[in-house]
């Protein structure tokens, strides 16, 4: 569905990743796992066009290197940023709305009222401002809005940091739901406990490459990689 082959990129005469390659299948989890720095989230940037890259990023047999985000987002891949990038003087729904794309279904997946069900507090907080929203809110928000493009696959950069302990466990719902539903996703996690839970292959980055591929039990199993490349 989404492969890497041999992807270089950066920012200016800064080289981040050299030689990535992976790769996810449709219905799939990924986590990619790694320390700060490592090049996680550089490779979802890179994917999404935010960032330009040398290789290959096949979408489906598409080459998606050299076309501009939108372009990306209307092939059917949804991104959610570490840094969320809600539109603060927007109301939950407004910004919920603005994530709607041209319909290429019939019936899309997702609908606003399958936003609230997922989180209530959303629904809840509909008329509010997102701008003042708690740090947990508007990681669903982020996590919403991106759902209502009906992606068939999601990159999702960090959604659990920072997050109270209940809101990590929604947000680990929410993941478990986009697998029921047949969407992809490639997630950036640093807890170990719920990128392991969720996914179904795991890779670890480390220094711009690939060091590990395998499942969440290879990795579990594997202490000199966790050693090397993960613990503090």
């Amino acid at each position: 569905m989404l492969q890497l082959e041999n992807l270089h990129a950066g920012y200016g005469k800064c080289r981040v990743l050299h030689g990535v390659s992976m790769d996810v299948k449709p219905g799939e989890i990924v986590c990619l796992l790694g320390r700060n720095g490592s090049g996680r989230s550089t490779t979802l940037k890179t994917v999404m066009g935010l960032l330009p890259g040398q290789g290959s990023v096949q979408w489906r047999g598409q080459e998606l290197l050299g076309k501009k985000p939108f372009e990306i987002a209307r092939c059917g891949l949804g991104y959610v940023p570490e840094g969320r990038d809600i539109f603060p003087t927007l109301s939950v729904r407004n910004n919920l709305l603005l994530g709607e794309k041209r319909r290429t279904r019939k019936m899309p997946r997702w609908s606003i009222e399958d936003m609230y069900r997922l989180f209530p507090r959303l629904k809840e907080r509909r008329d509010v401002e997102a701008g003042a929203l708690s740090g947990g809110e508007q990681q669903m928000l982020s996590l919403c809005r991106t759902l209502m493009g009906d992606p068939d696959l999601i990159m999702i950069d960090e959604p659990t940091e920072g997050l109270a302990p209940a809101v990590v466990d929604l947000v680990g719902r929410y993941l478990q739901e986009l697998r029921r539903r047949g969407v992809s996703v490639l997630l950036v996690e640093q807890k170990l406990t719920i990128a392991l839970e969720v996914s179904e292959r795991c890779y670890v980055m480390g220094r711009g490459q690939i060091v590990f591929e395998g499942s969440p039990a290879g990795l579990r199993a594997d202490a000199a990689v966790r050693k090397a490349w993960l613990e503090v």
